[in-house]
């Protein structure tokens, strides 16, 4: 004995009086979400209201409504959530300005920590080539310092820098003397 159980899916066959009626149609269940489903058009979706939806809108198209009043009707009984493509009003500003408008913010912040990268890598290059400038001048100076003093004023400067504790020496080997320069 064995039961037999036969599962048919309800397949609606939909007849239009034109193509451009069934191009509307068609479009229209594209746009329109399931209530019910979640992230499902009413093309995709086998659920009861998605039927019922289906089927309105057949006959609204039949009936020679246009696509905007067929969705003015969608949107009074279902609110915007119906639609994919919600209309631009102040309720729906939020979906249609923020989006873009976190873009821009997000490559303006991106051009100015860019700028600013690029002007603190600039600054710290003139602040490098100035100080070795700076260093330089300095080491020129001492030369030419080291180079006119006498050995006793030699001896006085290496003692006053040993006294604060330099290493430097007066009569160390980097300096020249008027014979190695000839």
């Amino acid at each position: 004995m064995g039961i037999h159980t036969s599962a048919q899916a309800a397949i609606e066959v939909y007849e239009f009086n034109s193509p451009s009626q069934e191009a509307q149609y068609k479009a229209l269940i594209e746009e329109f979400r399931c209530p019910k489903c979640q992230n499902q058009n009413l093309a995709g979706s086998d659920s009861q209201i998605a039927q019922d939806l289906k089927r309105k809108t057949y006959e609204m198209v039949i009936a020679g409504q246009s696509d905007a009043q067929i969705r003015e009707y969608m949107y009074e009984r279902y609110g915007d959530f119906i639609s994919y493509k919600p209309p631009v009003r102040p309720s729906t500003w939020i979906l249609w300005y923020f989006p873009p408008l976190i873009l821009i913010l997000l490559v303006a912040g991106w051009l100015w920590r860019t700028k600013q990268g690029q002007r603190n890598k600039a600054l710290a290059t003139a602040q490098a080539a100035q100080s070795d400038t700076k260093a330089a001048s300095r080491l020129t100076d001492a030369d030419k310092i080291e180079s006119e003093l006498s050995s006793e004023e030699a001896a006085k400067l290496n003692a006053l820098l040993r006294k604060h504790g330099s290493t430097s020496d007066a009569n160390s080997p980097t300096k020249r003397s008027d014979s190695d320069l000839k």
